[in-house]
C-alpha cells in the first residue's frame, strides 16, 4: 500500500493520536488523505496549524475514511460509539488505540460484521521507534491486519500477538518506557551523589542506555549473556547486582508490570 491510497481519520486527537498523524506526515503520506477530530477548539486550531491537516467533526470522519482509528480514553469510547458507532459502514476497518478495551466492546457497538483491530505502541513513536502490537477483532482478516500494520510500520516495529496478550503488551511496552525514563532518572541521580555534575551523569546513562539497547537488539544474546559479560569475578559490577538483588529490583518489576497488566484489565471491566 502506497502512502495516500487510504484516507485514515483518527478521531481523538490527543497525544497518542498525533504520534500516529505526524508519523504517517514523515513518511510520506498526504495530509490530504489525512483526518483528524479533537473535542476542543484549541486543539484544532493547533492541528490545522502544525501539520496541515483537514479536521472534522466525528461524523464526518467516519463517512469520508476508509480507515477510522479511535484514540479517545477508554472512559470515552461508549459515548462515542454511542455518538457515531451505527454510523460507520460495516466494510470500513476500525483501529482501535484504547487501551485495556476489547474488540468485542467495539463489535457491540458497530454494526454487525464491522471489522476491529486493536492496536496498542508506544510514545518511541515520535522518533520512529515504536514497538505496536497488533490484534485482530473476530472479524478482522488479514488483509485488515495487514492494513493496520502499513499504518503503524513508519513509527517503528510491529509485531502480531493474540487479543488475549493484549493486556500483558500493555503492561510492557504500552507503559515500557516510562519504566526506562525512571530507571535512567534515579541512574543520574546516583551520578550526581558520586560527585559528577548532572549534565555528565546524564551524557553518561543516555548514550550506555543507547548502546545497551542496540546491543540487545543486533546481537541476538540473552540479556543474561550480554549482563554476564560486564561482571567479572569481584568487581564493581557484581557488587552493584548484589545490592539491586538485595533491594529487590527484580522482583519489584515483575509486580509492577502484573499490577499494569490488572489496571489494564480493570479498564476494560469499568468501560464494558
Amino acid at each position: 500500500m502506497s502512502p495516500g491510497t487510504h484516507t485514515v481519520a483518527v478521531i481523538g486527537t490527543g497525544k497518542i493520536g498525533e504520534l500516529m498523524l505526524s508519523g504517517l506526515l514523515r513518511a510520506g503520506w498526504p495530509a490530504g488523505a489525512l483526518l483528524a477530530t479533537a473535542r476542543r477548539a484549541e486543539r484544532r486550531e493547533a492541528l490545522r496549524e502544525q501539520y496541515g491537516l483537514r479536521v472534522v467533526d466525528n461524523l464526518t470522519a467516519v463517512v469520508e475514511a476508509d480507515v477510522i482509528v479511535i484514540a479517545v480514553k477508554p472512559q470515552d469510547a461508549a459515548a462515542l460509539l454511542d455518538e457515531v458507532g451505527g454510523k460507520v459502514p460495516a466494510d470500513k476497518l476500525v483501529v482501535s488505540m484504547c487501551a485495556g478495551l476489547p474488540t468485542s466492546f467495539f463489535a457491540r457497538r458497530l454494526p454487525e460484521g464491522a471489522p476491529v483491530v486493536r492496536v496498542m505502541t508506544n510514545t518511541p513513536a515520535l522518533v520512529d521507534q515504536a514497538m505496536t502490537a497488533i490484534s485482530a477483532g473476530g472479524h478482522a482478516n488479514g488483509e485488515h491486519l495487514a492494513l493496520a500494520e502499513e499504518l503503524f510500520r513508519p513509527l517503528g516495529r510491529t509485531i502480531r500477538v493474540p487479543e488475549s496478550q493484549q493486556d500483558a503488551v500493555t503492561a510492557l511496552s504500552g507503559s515500557g518506557p516510562a519504566y526506562f525514563y525512571l530507571l535512567v532518572e534515579a541512574m543520574i541521580d546516583a551520578g550526581i551523589l558520586l560527585g559528577l555534575p548532572r549534565q555528565v551523569a546524564r551524557d553518561l546513562i543516555v548514550q550506555t542506555a543507547i548502546g545497551s539497547a542496540v546491543m540487545l537488539r543486533d546481537s541476538g544474546e540473552h540479556p543474561v549473556a550480554l549482563r554476564e559479560a560486564v561482571t567479572s569475578p569481584a568487581g564493581t559490577t557484581i557488587a552493584a547486582i548484589r545490592e539491586l538483588e538485595r533491594h529487590g529490583v527484580r522482583a519489584a518489576m515483575l509486580a509492577a508490570l502484573e499490577a499494569a497488566r490488572d489496571r489494564a484489565r480493570e479498564l476494560a471491566a469499568d468501560n464494558a
